[in-house]
């Protein structure tokens, strides 16, 4: 008996489905391993512990006795004075500087049967060696201030995708004593795929508030290092540049050099201590403070910070105050001429507006109907961003509130905060 066998063949269509099923649980394999390999992986370093001590870093000692233990014992007693001695102290015995050290950093050492030869950091207890030194434990410090260390090497732009020097150098400098209240994350998880390079040039402040809200920080600093090798391992040119704020603006520039890749590391090391004194020297000016179309809301701040954050406000609405010309005195038609009432002239003051831009037409009509309202004398552009939320500068001869009203005449949804509007259609 002759066994007939008839081919099983699917429909086409049944096919075409088939093989889109197949390929898109490909497609969803291929998706859930490349963002796992994007977060998983050792990528953070996580930044030391702030302390208030007092840091000395950098000692160079060479010192003998009778044994490596003697050696190493009159390095450090070395170093101990030496520190002392650059923070201007007062004379005192060995004894009493011993009571006020909290530790020694061991930077680098080399010990010998007699000798010891190191570079040392000293760390003074701030209570203890504060009262000597004439320093005072009340001091302003600034807002929480988000940390983005941007590394440029090669042509790429790195921050927390790979480990890199740059970052690790943040990561492990002591801000304890700095004026800067620094927000430093670790890079870890999904951090590396929040913070990238491309977030700083980002001008939306609904996407700023986002991040900073997410590390509970007011504002944000981006230290720049783009590095140059002369050849492998060779000498290495570093230029350093400091921006900050949600529009990156600049503050500061600087070039070091190492002469080999080993040296690297302590040319970082002193270019993150020259930033940190840069960002210092700007909050000191009144440069660097937080952007007023940032929410705060956040952010716990200190009376005297609030305070100082107030007055750097009516500072900036002084700058652009402008008055109006009096009106004359008009001749009358008899022979004693006639005065009339002089016109007293509204300040003008400056406000800062938030206006939803969705599309390039949306931002030329908001400038245009800015500028038409009643008592607008001038509208300037802070930032755009097309497709985000642009931010403007206009000068208004009346109060914050006047000015909402206004807007709201003009058909606009107008929020009020503080000396600035945010307004949309």
């Amino acid at each position: 008996m002759r066994t007939l066998s008839i081919p099983f063949r699917l429909p086409v269509k049944h096919l075409s489905a088939l093989f889109g099923v197949l390929a898109l649980v490909l497609l969803c394999i291929v998706a859930v391993t490349s963002l796992t390999a994007q977060v998983s992986g050792n990528r953070g370093i996580a930044p030391v512990a702030s302390s208030s001590d007092i840091d000395v870093s950098g000692i160079e000692v060479n010192a003998t006795g009778g044994s490596p233990e003697e050696a190493r014992t009159n390095g450090w007693r070395e170093a101990q004075r030496r520190a002392w001695e650059q923070l201007d102290g007062p004379s005192i015995s060995d004894d009493r500087l011993d009571s006020l050290v909290a530790a020694i950093v061991v930077e680098q050492e080399n010990i010998g049967p007699r000798r010891y030869v190191a570079r040392l950091g000293v760390i003074f207890d701030r209570q203890r060696a504060g009262a000597l030194l004439g320093s005072t434990s009340s001091r302003t410090r600034s807002a929480p201030m988000l940390t983005l260390p941007t590394l440029i090497s090669g042509g790429t732009q790195t921050m927390f995708e790979v480990r890199n020097p740059w970052q690790r150098a943040w990561a492990q400098y002591q801000f304890g004593s700095s004026a800067i209240d620094y927000v430093r994350p670790s890079g870890a998880g999904g951090e590396s795929l929040l913070l990238t390079y491309g977030q700083t040039g980002r001008r939306s402040r609904a996407w700023w508030n986002n991040i900073l809200d997410l590390f509970g920080a007011a504002d944000v600093v981006v230290p720049i290092a783009n590095l140059r090798w002369e050849y492998p391992g060779g000498p290495v040119e570093g230029h350093f540049t400091a921006r900050y704020g949600p529009d990156n603006r600049f503050l500061d520039e600087f070039t070091l050099r190492a002469e080999s890749a080993s040296a690297l590391p302590a040319m970082l090391n002193r270019a993150v201590e020259r930033f940190d004194g840069i960002y210092s020297e700007a909050l000191a000016a009144g440069r660097l403070r937080p952007d007023p179309t940032l929410t705060l809301g956040n952010v716990e701040l200190s009376p005297a910070l609030r305070a100082l954050l107030a007055e750097a406000r009516r500072a900036e609405a002084a700058e652009n105050v402008g008055t109006q010309v009096p009106a004359g005195i008009e001749a009358g038609t008899g022979s004693d001429p006639a005065p009339q009432p002089t016109a007293t002239a509204a300040a003008a003051a400056s406000y800062v507006v938030q206006v939803a831009t969705p599309d390039a037409t949306s931002f030329d009509n908001a400038l245009s109907l800015l500028r038409g309202t009643p008592g607008v004398s001038g509208v300037a552009v802070n930032s755009t961003a097309i497709g985000g939320a642009s931010v403007l500068r206009v000068t208004y001869a009346g109060e914050l509130s006047t000015l909402a009203g206004a807007l709201r005449s003009r058909g606009w949804a107008v929020n009020e905060g503080s000396n600035a509007l945010g307004i949309s259609r």
